[in-house]
């Protein structure tokens, strides 16, 4: 049986197909303008996350104090397999003042697969370095925390987590992680590093807060923060080969009368680094008056921002 609608009932009917159909429409004017905000936005994050990464790569890469411009045709030679003089470990006994060139060779990044490679090499050669490192749990990071501080090496802190946007999102952030360092390594080897290196160092690009405010936190509470004026640029290209590095380092140190802080990574990319070490340390045991030395108390800091 069929229904009759009046009139007035069919115009109503439609009234309400129509209302229906602009309400969808609406909808679909609501909602496209928010999926389109979300992908864009997602984009934007990705955008800026690669951004960060790009200016950590940078300023990882170092600014010195003197750049020395190099061309194609720059190369040096390489030092001799062995010096006809034995070559002698460099340590100054208790109190003993050394007034020349002072070399400190430090590592960021660490512990890594290249960190016992690095120890060894130091040790065939008698050279203590500085190790500034960052949060690891596994077994084998926790044996190369001890034995960069059983071997006599300054044991130094990078940051817990090395995540940039989170560390410098606040000085709360960067507290708290600096603090979770400190106490993951004096668990492990019963000391508490004294001396910090920044992220990029402490004129990156990165740091939401002012870096002022970081370095006041670190003087505050005794501890010394160290850039470099020497990059060896082993973060500045992913394949930059041991040559390469090595004439980035022996280039440069003599320009240097004084404190030499040489900038490397101690990553698992960082294979050229460890095949060049070798050749940069006895490169720089030819240099008159030069030691290398690790970073101690007596180390005047190298900062690339400063509060006076």
């Amino acid at each position: 049986m069929s229904v009759i609608l009046t009139r007035d009932e069919k115009r109503k009917r439609r009234v309400r197909s129509i209302k229906r159909f602009i309400l969808f429409l609406a909808a679909i004017l609501i909602f496209i303008p928010i999926i389109v905000m979300l992908i864009l936005l997602n984009k934007v994050n990705q955008l800026e996350y690669q951004i960060n990464e790009l200016y950590q790569l940078i300023e990882e890469g170092g600014t010195t104090e003197t750049e020395v411009q190099e061309s194609e045709e720059n190369t040096l030679p390489r030092p001799e397999e062995q010096n006809s003089k034995e070559l002698e470990i460099q340590t100054l006994p208790t109190g003993e003042i050394f007034e020349g060139r002072k070399v400190y060779l430090t590592f960021d990044d660490g512990p890594s697969e290249n960190t016992a490679a690095i120890l060894d090499i130091l040790k065939q050669y008698g050279v203590k370095a500085t190790f500034f490192v960052v949060g690891k749990t596994d077994e084998t990071s926790l044996t190369l925390y001890k034995r960069i501080v059983d071997e006599g090496h300054t044991l130094g802190m990078h940051s817990y987590s090395h995540d940039y946007g989170d560390i410098y999102s606040s000085v709360e952030n960067y507290v708290a992680d600096l603090n979770r360092l400190g106490d993951h390594l004096y668990q492990v080897t019963g000391i508490r590093p004294e001396y910090v290196r920044f992220p990029g160092g402490s004129s990156n690009r990165v740091s939401k807060v002012d870096m002022k405010e970081l370095i006041e936190y670190l003087n505050k509470n005794g501890y010394i923060y160290y850039d470099w004026n020497l990059s060896s640029k082993d973060a500045d290209y992913s394949n930059l080969s041991a040559e390469k590095i090595t004439i980035n380092c022996l280039s440069q140190v003599e320009d240097y009368s004084k404190e030499v802080i040489i900038l490397f990574h101690d990553a698992n990319d960082k294979k050229s680094t460890v095949e060049a070490l070798p050749d940069i340390i006895k490169g720089i045991y030819e240099l008159e008056n030069t030691k290398i030395l690790p970073i101690t108390e007596e180390t005047i800091p190298i900062q690339h921002i400063q509060l006076n």
